[in-house]
């Protein structure tokens, strides 16, 4: 289901074989927490190069509910969306929204930020969930220790989110529902943890390896730790991952984070940036980001860049875009996204057609000069 196309250095150039068509790596997943783009119909993250759209299975579960979507024919039909769609397992949510949550050796226990009612979400439950909502690729249950963490916290963590990968490969194995509706059945892919211990890191990836799993993603980075020590976890990863599998790096991040992760060998992406800094006014550009609330952008009758072929790009100026974000225009979340969606993707683009070329390295030492 993932076939190795070329490489350039480390960085790897592939294809992921899906039940909703195929995948090229390396690519970046746009958010679609639940089940909607912000700012974005479904057809315009396809034309701008968009092949795979992530969901979130807790947020799925709280509203509308997975027996909903399931009724409406899954969550392709319920968000009218072709093509791949990857969930989170709820493991970020782990992190994210500790204070209203408890952790059990069975699963975790969630107080619902909507309504207040409790949630018990197990390994075998989170699956069941992201069956129920037709994911492509699921996401084994984890714990995704903080930052800073003393080492005998994420030695436990890590035990338990070994059990959980455990607990939730057996479920998938038993229940795979669609197995007979589509020629690929869904993907599950296992979640290195270990924290900021390269020791630990590694103890982790074997772990998975020995149980198995579709392909591989590493999370529990880019929570708050500096970029090289990110670095430093992914060098003490990748080398204990299969090389015939998939190699996901979960919630990063900025360009600058994907060039170097692609650069050790990752093939997939996902991130809030691209459409959170789309709404706050903070746009991706080739030579760095804008922030197009600043008042020298007030007469600014320039495109927000030139070399982008977007829409936002082709048609209006820093000084309209910046004349929007002041009035509060909804019409300036819009064409910031879109824009950002964009770039990311043009990004992911040009990454590929680098590698094809050999010339990997090249283009990442051009591309941070130019944005530094």
């Amino acid at each position: 289901m993932f076939k190795l196309l070329k490489k350039s250095g480390n960085a790897r150039r592939g294809i992921l074989k899906t039940a909703h068509g195929e995948i090229q790596t390396p690519f970046f997943m746009t958010i679609g927490t639940a089940g909607a783009i912000k700012g974005l119909i479904p057809d315009e993250v396809r034309e701008l190069g968009g092949e795979v759209i992530l969901a979130n299975t807790y947020h799925l579960h709280l509203r509308p509910g997975e027996e909903i979507v399931a009724k409406a024919g899954g969550l392709h039909k319920f968000m009218n969306w072709d093509g791949p769609i990857l969930t989170d397992s709820g493991g970020y949510q782990v992190f994210s929204l500790s204070k209203i949550r408890k952790l059990k050796a069975d699963g975790v226990e969630f107080q619902s930020h909507i309504d207040g009612k409790k949630i018990f979400l197990t390994p075998e439950k989170c699956i069941e969930i992201q069956q129920r909502l037709g994911s492509d690729i699921m996401m084994c249950l984890d714990e995704c220790a903080p930052y800073p963490a003393e080492r005998k916290y994420v030695e436990k963590s890590l035990e338990l989110t070994t059990e959980w990968a455990h607990r939730c490969q057996i479920r998938n194995i038993a229940t795979r529902a669609r197995e007979a509706k589509f020629e690929i059945r869904n993907l599950l892919f296992g979640i290195v943890q270990g924290g900021t211990y390269p020791d630990l890191r590694e103890k982790s990836a074997k772990q998975l390896v020995q149980i198995g799993f579709d392909g591989y993603a590493i999370g529990g980075l880019s929570v708050g730790e500096p970029a090289k020590l990110m670095y430093e976890m992914l060098d003490a990863t990748i080398p204990h991952l299969p090389t015939d599998k998939p190699r996901y790096l979960m919630g990063v991040g900025t360009p600058e984070n994907i060039l170097e992760a692609v650069s050790r060998g990752i093939d997939m992406f996902d991130c809030v940036l691209p459409t959170r800094n789309a709404r706050h006014g903070h746009l991706f550009t080739s030579a760095g980001v804008v922030r197009i609330k600043n008042e020298k952008y007030t007469e600014d009758f320039a495109p927000l860049d030139p070399e982008c072929g977007c829409y936002t790009c082709k048609n209006y100026t820093k000084a309209y875009l910046r004349h929007l974000f002041t009035s509060n225009e909804i019409l300036s979340l819009r064409l910031n996204t879109l824009h950002n969606v964009a770039f990311y993707q043009d990004l992911m683009k040009k990454v590929r057609e680098a590698i094809e070329d050999d010339k990997f390295a090249e283009f990442k030492k051009k591309f941070l000069i130019h944005n530094s």
